[in-house]
Protein backbone atom coordinates (compact mmCIF):
# COMPACT_ATOMS: atom_id res chain seq x y z
CA UNK A 1 0.00 0.00 0.00
CA UNK A 2 2.84 2.43 0.74
CA UNK A 3 4.28 1.84 -2.75
CA UNK A 4 0.96 2.89 -4.23
CA UNK A 5 0.90 6.05 -2.12
CA UNK A 6 4.49 6.91 -3.09
CA UNK A 7 3.72 6.40 -6.79
CA UNK A 8 0.56 8.45 -6.48
CA UNK A 9 2.47 11.20 -4.68
CA UNK A 10 5.12 11.28 -7.45
CA UNK A 11 2.44 11.36 -10.14
CA UNK A 12 0.66 14.28 -8.46
CA UNK A 13 3.93 16.15 -7.93
CA UNK A 14 4.89 15.69 -11.59
CA UNK A 15 1.46 16.89 -12.76
CA UNK A 16 1.59 19.94 -10.49
CA UNK A 17 5.10 20.89 -11.65
CA UNK A 18 4.00 20.56 -15.26
CA UNK A 19 0.89 22.68 -14.70
CA UNK A 20 2.63 25.34 -12.63
CA UNK A 21 5.50 25.68 -15.08
CA UNK A 22 3.19 26.73 -17.91
CA UNK A 23 3.66 30.41 -18.63
CA UNK A 24 0.23 31.90 -18.28
CA UNK A 25 -0.13 35.58 -19.02
CA UNK A 26 -2.48 37.38 -16.65
CA UNK A 27 -5.77 38.31 -18.19
CA UNK A 28 -5.81 42.01 -18.89
CA UNK A 29 -8.53 43.95 -17.18
CA UNK A 30 -10.04 46.62 -19.32
CA UNK A 31 -11.03 49.46 -17.07
CA UNK A 32 -11.43 52.96 -18.31
CA UNK A 33 -11.36 55.95 -16.03
CA UNK A 34 -12.43 59.39 -17.21
CA UNK A 35 -10.43 61.29 -14.61
CA UNK A 36 -8.91 61.01 -11.14
CA UNK A 37 -12.30 61.39 -9.44
CA UNK A 38 -13.77 58.62 -11.61
CA UNK A 39 -10.81 56.40 -10.70
CA UNK A 40 -11.40 57.02 -7.00
CA UNK A 41 -15.13 56.44 -7.29
CA UNK A 42 -14.70 53.12 -9.16
CA UNK A 43 -11.76 51.70 -7.19
CA UNK A 44 -12.29 53.28 -3.80
CA UNK A 45 -8.60 54.18 -3.82
CA UNK A 46 -6.82 57.49 -4.15
CA UNK A 47 -4.76 57.83 -7.33
CA UNK A 48 -1.09 57.75 -6.43
CA UNK A 49 1.72 58.93 -8.63
CA UNK A 50 4.87 56.89 -9.10
CA UNK A 51 8.06 58.18 -7.53
CA UNK A 52 9.58 58.44 -11.00
CA UNK A 53 6.67 60.59 -12.17
CA UNK A 54 7.14 62.92 -9.20
CA UNK A 55 10.84 63.23 -9.97
CA UNK A 56 10.00 64.25 -13.54
CA UNK A 57 7.80 67.01 -12.17
CA UNK A 58 4.50 65.77 -13.60
CA UNK A 59 1.20 67.00 -12.23
CA UNK A 60 -1.27 64.46 -10.89
CA UNK A 61 -3.38 64.89 -14.03
CA UNK A 62 -0.38 64.34 -16.32
CA UNK A 63 0.64 61.24 -14.36
CA UNK A 64 -2.93 59.92 -14.52
CA UNK A 65 -3.10 60.48 -18.29
CA UNK A 66 0.23 58.69 -18.66
CA UNK A 67 -0.99 55.64 -16.74
CA UNK A 68 -4.53 55.58 -18.11
CA UNK A 69 -4.46 57.21 -21.55
CA UNK A 70 -7.84 58.22 -22.90
CA UNK A 71 -8.73 57.26 -26.42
Amino acid sequence: MTDFIKQLDKLIEKAMKKELSKAKAPEPTIQEYKDIEDYQRKTGKRFRMLKEQKERGLTREEAFDEMFPTK
